[in-house]
């Protein structure tokens, strides 16, 4: 698996089926996603700002997955934030996730962070599994029990 730095202009079509599909996942349904015209321009933004945190992983040829990796305040301490991990549904399951865990882990390593944190739907039990399983603790329910967060260590 390689990772590519995501070029909006390049793979804007990719991004944003990727990232309504993990509405998808999570919710139930794209509608919380909003806009896409919105969720570019923030993407935009975050990529100025962290052009290795916002990734496409690649196999074979193809788009495979997505990154969308920050650094942030939370609490007073600087965290690294997972905004997305995101495989494709025939990738799932293979432990693929595993590579797109040791990309993170080496951004916030780069970035001197040590903790980082991650929120989930309730809903999705295979991604909770899957967080628990690289070590991560749910912390609690944010948006009125719409997400868990979660945090993780290096």
């Amino acid at each position: 698996m390689i990772f590519e730095e995501i070029d909006i202009k390049k793979h804007r079509d990719t991004v944003v089926q990727f990232r309504k599909d993990s509405f998808y996942v999570s919710f139930g349904d794209a509608m919380e996603f909003g806009e896409e015209e919105e969720y570019l321009s923030w993407l935009d933004e975050k990529i100025r700002d962290f052009p290795e945190g916002f990734v496409l992983a690649k196999e074979d040829g193809n788009y495979i997955g997505q990154l969308e990796l920050t650094i942030r305040e939370y609490e007073g301490n600087k965290i690294g934030y997972v905004n997305l991990y995101y495989l494709t549904p025939e990738m799932r399951g293979q432990g693929k996730g595993k590579a797109l865990h040791h990309y993170a882990k080496q951004f916030f390593k780069n970035n001197e962070v040590s903790e980082y944190h991650l929120r989930v739907s309730p809903s999705n039990n295979n991604a909770i599994k899957f967080y628990r399983t690289i070590g991560m603790d749910e912390v609690g329910t944010e948006v009125d029990g719409k997400v868990i967060r979660m945090k993780g260590y290096l």
